[in-house]
């Protein structure tokens, strides 16, 4: 019984334990001479989730600048879409590359 009166009007003197937001990460397409535009398009609109116009906007500022950030995902999102664009397009022979890097 000592035990619970102790503990009797005490308010939360324990740790408190903060929750942080998970990491994201950018996903940058990169420019290539070989791999289609209408192959980037259909990555971007099938695996990406973009709409036509965003898609065909993103792949030319791929083609015209080099490369552009695709997609801003958490860490396993990322990966799993880099993976099959990556896949898909090895199986087309293309040779597509995407990146990631912490936002």
């Amino acid at each position: 019984m000592a035990n619970r009166e102790s503990t009797r009007g005490q308010t939360g003197t324990g740790t408190r334990t903060r929750v942080r937001e998970p990491k994201k990460y950018k996903v940058i397409m990169h420019n290539d001479n070989f791999t289609t535009m209408e192959f980037v398009v259909e990555v971007l609109v099938t695996i990406f989730h973009k709409n036509e116009l965003e898609a065909e906007q993103l792949m030319l500022a791929v083609h015209q600048k080099g490369h552009a950030v695709v997609g801003i995902y958490s860490l396993d999102m990322a990966t799993t879409r880099i993976r099959k664009a990556t896949q898909r397009a090895r199986a087309q022979g293309f040779p597509f590359r995407l990146t990631m890097e912490e936002e």
